[in-house]
């Protein structure tokens, strides 16, 4: 009896409340109607109203509206109605400018906008003329509410409407204003917070329009305002500054000159990381840092000015959780997540990953996996089992699993980057590495089990995440590393390894039939190929990985990679990498291609392609072997990436041919068979010998050059006599290198193919003989390939850029060389 009481005067009161709204509404109306007069052919209506009492009343009725509308579901029907009136008599208001009336107009803007940000897209257009106007107001209150109105409606603005609307913002000189407010500000009477406004603002628009970001940055006098406000003010000017810093670096030409004055801003940059400084300024010095260093060059020269006060900053921030009791969880994890996405500029190679493992990173990372590891590993003996056990418990608890993918990929590059002779320092450090690197092999096993149930969300990334780690650290440099991973997924496979492969295999070939095959189940099949291309790296499975179909389901995952019948890049779905706004919102920056190249799916399959052939030993006897051959020159005729074009001249070296055969680009092969352009003379031990020219191999193979005109070419030249004497037959002077008789004149003359061709084909015998000659010539690429390694994560393609080499005067010469 009492619940139907309260039932009927909630009910009541919803009623009451909802009629209060409509007599709000219907104030409202009458309102704005005082001031509609009608223009033209008395068909159009616009309002337009200078009885300042009458503004008043629109204000404050529209005020009490927005006041009460809050949570009611009638509100958007009602606000629709009248919108564009409403929108109409604000911007006439403020246009009006009276100070009776225009700081209440503005902040009735800022409550509309806030609430009804979807709805008002229509009209957020037409407010920044008339709040632009009001910026330089005398009335400090009101500028200040114009500077946080136009803020948000400019924040507010979708993406469609921001050309239109910079020509808005240019028109009404907004920018131009909010930089002389911000420089006025030292020594005049502003408040702070109508400098954090303004700041605010500037740093929205330098997100949002390109143009505006070196435009702002060549003003030297507000640059120097910003600095002096970041040091003498308090937390919150601090933080706003660091935020247009940030959204300056968005240029790349401001990014590089702001690493070009060098120590200034690193310093101020990583002192705000320190622990000492509240979260709100570390989280925005991470992004600075972010900003700072997006491509490798940018990276080379922060590190080569701060490396190791970066990393301990860093460091600091990936311990947060740890030393963090108390403060807020959410921030914590802003900072953490922060930190990570810095961290990634592991993926570059350099002395700052000596920093990061003299700091403990693999301390650092286990705690961010594992929640109590050390109380653990004090109770427990840790054999293999135990350590196995003690991961899974730590993995399925999924403390802080928002941050894995960070890890695995931190972890991964750390391990692609190591020097061959990397070993832990201290057995701690050894229990922390195999810790991660268990962690990681369960994670992998965990990705095979969960198959087709990934979708594309954070599982995606994760998994693919974890089992990439397993496969970078399997072709690791490092001999530690790579050993370790191999023989801790072995043991962590031993019970149910060949299961695991068997429900592998048949994904991969339901993923790649063709009723399946396509965009959505992309994320899943590349995570699959991952997983066995790392089964591939372990004996005892190799056998069952090369059975059945596995070489024609991935020639034909390649030739649809080609047919452009699916690209999907891995940034789509490593979500931990790349999704972040910041790659939306460059300028003047021209991206290198990653290493793998925009198709992931083509990578991985050319890379599960190259295994199996490895391990295939009745390909040369398969009936698909001139469809593979014929696919995988298909890549090195289309495809310009580094990865996949080494991984294509991989499996050819399966099948004789060693180097980048290209239908497009024959090299300098015509200059090979041309004597009239040559300048050298190469003379083998029994008299016969071949013309060559010294700008070809003063970049091709310099090792082959007389010792003074190319003098780092004398380290490698031991099988070589160089003498030089004027040649007979030639009109021009040439030189003469007198050829050992130790060196195998059928090998050379192939080491010369590969020189100006690009690519040599060669049968066994052979191929040793020239990757003897390969080694001491220094040919590093070609060595590889004749030793069937797959190079090195980031292994670039053999240059033929002249440019250098010739100089300004030799451009008709290499002309001459190419015809």
């Amino acid at each position: 009896m009492g619940s139907s009481k309260r039932r009927a005067a909630d009910n009541s009161r919803g009623g009451s409340s909802t009629d209060h709204l409509h007599t709000l509404h219907q104030r409202l109306k009458h309102a704005l109607s005082l001031g509609t007069t009608r223009v033209s052919d008395d068909k159009e209506r616009k309002w337009k109203c200078t009885d300042l009492e009458i503004q008043k009343h629109v204000v404050r009725s529209l005020a009490a509206f927005l006041d009460s509308s809050s949570g009611h579901a009638s509100t958007y029907r009602l606000l629709k109605d009248s919108l564009a009136d409403i929108v109409e008599a604000l911007v006439w208001i403020l246009h009006c400018k009276s100070e009776a009336i225009v700081g209440m107009a503005v902040n009735v803007v800022v409550k509309l906008v806030s609430s009804n940000s979807s709805m008002m897209q229509l009209y957020l257009t037409d407010l920044i003329n008339p709040l632009s106007s009001l910026l330089c107001s005398n009335n400090l209150e009101v500028a200040t509410s114009c500077a946080t109105a136009l803020n948000m409606v400019l924040s507010n603005l979708s993406v469609k409407r921001e050309k239109q609307v910079w020509e808005i913002v240019k028109e009404a000189k907004t920018l131009i204003q909010i930089i002389r407010i911000i420089r006025e500000f030292p020594g005049g009477t502003q408040p702070i917070e109508n400098f954090q406004e303004m700041v605010s603002l500037l740093y929205t628009i330098l997100w949002r329009w390109p143009p505006s970001r070196y435009f702002v940055w060549k003003d030297t006098i507000l640059i120097k305002v910003l600095e002096d406000s970041r040091i003498k003010s308090h937390l919150s000017t601090k933080v706003a500054v660091l935020k247009l810093y940030s959204a300056l670096a968005l240029c790349n030409k401001v990014a590089k000159e702001l690493l070009g004055n060098g120590e200034t801003i690193l310093t101020m940059m990583v002192s705000c990381m320190d622990v000492s400084e509240p979260l709100a300024v570390r989280i925005e010095g991470f992004r600075l840092a972010q900003h700072l260093v997006a491509d490798e060059q940018r990276c080379i020269k922060m590190t080569s000015l701060c490396s190791g006060p970066l990393i301990k900053a860093i460091i600091g921030g990936m311990r947060v959780w740890r030393l963090g009791s108390g403060k807020g969880v959410n921030d914590l994890v802003s900072l953490l997540d922060e930190a990570c996405r810095l961290a990634l500029i592991t993926r570059w190679p350099g002395e700052h990953h000596n920093h990061f493992w003299e700091q403990g990173i693999d301390k650092v990372l286990l705690d961010l996996l594992l929640e109590n590891f050390d109380k653990q590993a004090s109770e427990h003996p840790l054999t293999p089992q135990a350590r196995i056990s003690i991961a899974q418990q730590g993995l399925d608890t999924n403390f802080l699993i928002a941050l894995r993918p960070y890890i695995w990929e931190i972890f991964g590059w750390l391990a692609v980057h190591c020097r061959k002779d990397f070993r832990p320092s201290a057995d701690r450090n050894e229990l922390y590495i195999d810790m991660l690197i268990t962690c990681a092999c369960l994670s992998f096993v965990e990705a095979i089990c969960k198959g087709c149930q990934i979708s594309e969300n954070d599982d995606t990334s994760r998994s693919e995440s974890s089992s990439r780690a397993v496969l970078v650290m399997m072709h690791s440099s490092s001999t530690y590393i790579a050993s370790k991973v191999r023989l801790i997924l072995s043991g962590v496979l031993e019970i149910k390894g060949n299961e695991c492969l068997k429900r592998l295999l048949y994904l991969l070939d339901y993923g790649s039939s063709a009723n399946n095959f396509g965009s959505a189940n992309i994320p899943k099949t590349v995570v699959e190929l991952v997983c066995l291309i790392c089964y591939s790296g372990l004996p005892e499975y190799q056998k069952n990985v090369t059975r059945g179909d596995g070489i024609r389901t991935l020639v034909t995952s390649i030739r649809r990679c080609l047919s452009n019948e699916v690209c999907t890049s891995r940034r789509s779905f490593a979500l931990h990498f790349y999704h972040n706004v910041f790659y939306e919102r460059t300028c003047c920056w021209m991206t290198a291609e990653e290493w793998e190249g925009k198709d992931a799916l083509l990578f991985y399959s050319l890379w599960g392609l190259a295994e199996l052939v490895q391990h295939s030993s009745d390909i040369d006897h398969s009936h698909i072997k001139s469809n593979l051959i014929k696919t995988v020159q298909e890549v090195l005729d289309n495809v310009s990436a580094p990865g996949p074009r080494w991984l294509a001249a991989n499996i050819l070296s399966y099948f004789g041919v060693y180097g980048f055969p290209n239908k497009h680009d024959k090299g300098f092969g015509r200059a090979l068979e041309d004597k009239e352009h040559t300048d050298l003379q190469l003379l083998f031990a029994n008299g016969e010998s071949v013309s060559v020219h010294k700008i070809i191999l003063s970049v091709r193979c310099p090792s082959l050059l007389p010792p003074e005109q190319f003098p780092q070419s004398a380290e490698t030249t031991d099988n070589f006599l160089v003498k030089d004497v004027p040649s007979k037959c030639c009109p021009m002077l040439q030189k003469e290198v007198r050829l050992s008789a130790r060196v195998d004149q059928q090998a050379l003359l192939k080491l010369l193919d590969y020189v100006y061709f690009g690519y040599v084909e060669a049968g066994e015998d052979l191929a040793r003989k020239l990757k003897t000659l390969a080694k001491s010539c220094n040919m590093q690429p070609l060595f590889l390939m004749l030793c069937r390694k797959i190079p090195k994560w980031g292994t670039p393609i053999p240059s033929s850029d002249f440019t250098d080499a010739l100089g300004p005067l030799g451009f008709q010469f290499g002309y001459n060389l190419g015809s």
